[in-house]
C-alpha cells in the first residue's frame, strides 16, 4: 500500500493572537507531524514581542513558512490592496487546502482559494471562531456582515465549527449553510493535564485574556469591589492585552482597587496560571475558549459564565456556571471559593477528569483531515 499524499495546507486569519491562534498551533503542529507541509498568512498589525516569539517557535513546523502582511480589522479600502497581497502570497505557494479563520481571515482565503481553485482543486474551509457571530442580527454591521458570510458559502467547501453552541449560532443569524459543516471541538495536548501549582506570592484570583468588553474584566472588577466592601478584600491579577486596557485600568482606579489589583503583560498560559489561585473567566460571549479548557486541564479552580460553548466544556458540571454580567453572582462564587479551598481544589479535580477524554488535539486534527480529504476527492472529480 503506497504512503497517504502529504498535503499542503495553508491557515489564513486575521489576527494572531488568544485562542484562535492557540487552535492554529495546535493544527499545524499535528498536521506537520502527520507529514503535511503547512504555512500561515496573518496580520502584520495586531500583537508585539509575544506573538512575534509565538509564531517563531511555530516556525520549525511551517514547510510553507509564515507570512504577516497589513490586514485591517475594519472593511475599507485597504482590504483591495490586501486581498490582492495574500493572493500574491498564496498562489506561488500551491497549496491543497487553505483553512481560513475568523471573519477577515475567511473573506480573504476563500476569496483567493476561488481563483486559484479555478484550475487545479483547492479545498477552502472556513472556521468563524466566534467572529462576525458576535453581532446582533438587527445591528447595521451584523445585516453587513451576515450577507457577505451567505454569499461565501457558494466558494466554501466546508463551515468547521469549533463547537456546537456555534453551529447553532450560524444557523440562526445567517441561515442553514449551504455547504458541509462539521463541528470539531478544540482540544489539548497531553502534557497540558499536568497540574500547575500557583506560585508562593499567587494572587487569590487571575484574570488571563484579551482585555476587551466581552470578556467582561469589568465584571470581575465590580465583583472585587464588593468583596472589599464586605470586609473580604480579596487580590486578583489581570494578565493580557487588549483595545480596553485603559478603561480596565481606570476603573481599578475609580474603584480604589490598585492595593489588590495587578496588570501583567500577555504570557504563555501555563505561566500564568502559576500566578493566581483561581482563574475568573467572566466573559459575556465566547466560541470554545481555549483558556476554559486549559485552565481545567491544568487542574486549576475556575469560576465562568454560562456562554457560547463552555457549557460543552462543563458537560455535567455545567450547573456551576454563572449567567453574564451577574456581578453579585460572580461575587458569591468568589467567596464560596475563598472560604472553601479544600471544596474548589476537589471540583478542580472533577473537572480535569471530565475532559481528560473528551477534548483531544490528536483527535480534532485527525476529524479535520478527513474533512480536507474528503471534499479533496471532491473538487478532483471536477478536473
Amino acid at each position: 500500500m503506497s504512503a497517504p499524499t502529504p498535503l499542503r495546507i495553508m491557515h489564513v486569519v486575521r489576527s494572531p493572537v488568544g485562542g484562535i491562534f492557540r487552535h492554529i498551533e495546535d493544527l499545524a503542529i499535528s498536521q506537520a507531524a502527520a507529514g503535511h507541509e503547512v504555512g500561515v498568512v496573518c496580520d502584520n498589525l495586531t500583537g508585539g514581542s509575544f506573538e512575534d516569539d509565538r509564531i517563531a517557535r511555530l516556525g520549525p513546523h511551517l514547510a510553507l513558512g509564515s507570512v504577516r502582511m497589513p490586514m485591517a480589522r475594519q472593511v475599507g479600502i485597504s482590504d483591495v490592496g490586501a486581498l490582492a497581497k495574500a493572493r500574491s502570497i498564496l498562489e506561488p505557494l500551491r497549496p491543497d487546502v487553505i483553512h481560513t479563520h475568523g471573519a477577515k481571515g475567511g473573506v480573504f482565503g476563500r476569496v483567493v482559494g476561488a481563483w486559484l481553485g479555478r484550475s487545479r482543486p483547492v479545498a477552502t474551509f472556513y472556521a468563524p471562531h466566534g467572529g462576525s457571530l458576535h453581532y446582533r442580527p438587527g445591528s447595521i454591521e451584523g445585516r453587513v456582515y451576515f450577507r457577505v458570510e451567505r454569499a461565501l458559502e457558494r466558494i466554501t467547501d466546508a463551515l468547521i465549527h469549533v463547537s456546537g453552541y456555534e453551529q447553532v449560532a450560524y444557523a440562526e443569524k445567517i441561515g442553514q449553510p449551504r455547504c458541509d459543516a462539521f463541528v470539531v471541538r478544540n482540544g489539548v495536548r497531553p502534557e497540558e493535564f499536568e497540574p500547575v501549582k500557583p506560585n508562593p506570592d499567587a494572587r487569590d484570583f487571575l484574570f488571563l485574556g484579551m482585555l476587551r468588553d466581552v470578556k467582561g474584566v469589568d465584571v470581575l472588577i465590580e465583583a472585587l469591589a464588593r468583596l472589599r466592601a464586605e470586609g473580604r478584600p480579596s487580590t486578583a491579577i489581570i494578565v493580557g492585552d487588549g483595545p480596553d486596557e485603559a478603561l480596565c485600568r481606570a476603573l481599578v482606579a475609580e474603584k480604589g482597587l490598585d492595593d489588590l489589583i495587578s496588570f501583567r503583560p500577555s504570557t504563555p498560559a501555563r505561566e500564568a496560571f502559576a500566578l493566581g489561585r483561581t482563574i475568573v473567566v467572566p466573559s459575556r460571549a465566547e466560541s470554545m475558549p481555549y483558556v476554559v479548557l486549559e485552565a481545567i486541564a491544568a487542574r486549576l479552580p475556575i469560576i465562568t459564565t454560562r456562554v457560547g460553548g463552555i457549557p460543552e466544556i462543563f458537560g455535567p458540571h455545567s450547573g456551576e456556571l454563572l449567567a453574564p454580567d451577574d456581578v453579585e453572582g460572580l461575587r458569591a462564587a468568589m467567596r464560596a471559593v475563598l472560604d472553601d479551598p479544600d471544596g474548589a481544589a476537589n471540583a478542580a479535580a472533577a473537572r480535569q477528569a471530565h475532559i481528560g477524554s473528551e477534548f483531544s488535539v490528536g483527535e480534532m486534527s485527525r476529524r479535520i483531515e478527513k474533512i480536507y480529504k474528503d471534499a479533496l476527492a471532491r473538487r478532483s472529480k471536477t478536473f
